[in-house]
C-alpha cells in the first residue's frame, strides 16, 4: 500500500516555520533556509550561555580589582590573603559587597592585609 506523506511533512514544515518566528523574511517563508537558522541559533544559544558564565566572572574579577585598588591593594594579593585566612568569600559575592558596600569591603582588605 502506498504511503502518502504530505501530512508529516506539513507538520515537520510547520513546526520550523514556528521556531523561526521573528527572524527575516527569507529565512521564515523558505523552509531549508529556516531550518538552517534554526540549527545556528540553537547552536548559539548554547555557546552563549556558557559564555555568560565566562563574561560575568571576567565583570566580578574587575569590580573586586578595582575595589582592591582603592584599598591599597591588587586583586591577586587580595584573594591570595583570602585563601591564607581562610576566608570563603566567592567572586560574585566579593564583586557584590565592593559595589553594595565599601565599607564591608574595606574591613575584608583590613583583614587580609595584615
Amino acid at each position: 500500500m502506498r504511503v502518502k506523506r504530505g501530512v508529516t511533512a506539513r507538520a515537520r514544515h510547520n513546526k520550523i516555520r514556528k521556531s523561526t518566528k521573528g527572524m527575516s523574511l527569507s529565512n521564515r517563508s523558505s523552509v531549508r533556509r529556516g531550518k538552517q537558522a534554526v540549527i545556528r541559533s540553537l547552536t548559539n544559544s548554547y555557546n552563549d550561555r556558557r559564555n555568560r558564565k565566562r563574561t560575568f566572572r571576567q565583570l566580578w574579577n574587575t569590580r573586586i580589582n578595582a575595589a582592591a585598588r582603592e584599598n591599597g591593594t591588587t586583586y591577586s594579593q587580595l584573594i591570595n590573603g583570602l585563601k591564607e585566612k581562610g576566608i570563603t568569600l566567592n567572586r560574585k559575592m566579593l564583586a557584590e559587597i565592593a559595589v553594595a558596600d565599601s565599607k564591608a569591603f574595606t574591613a575584608i582588605a583590613k583583614t587580609v592585609k595584615k
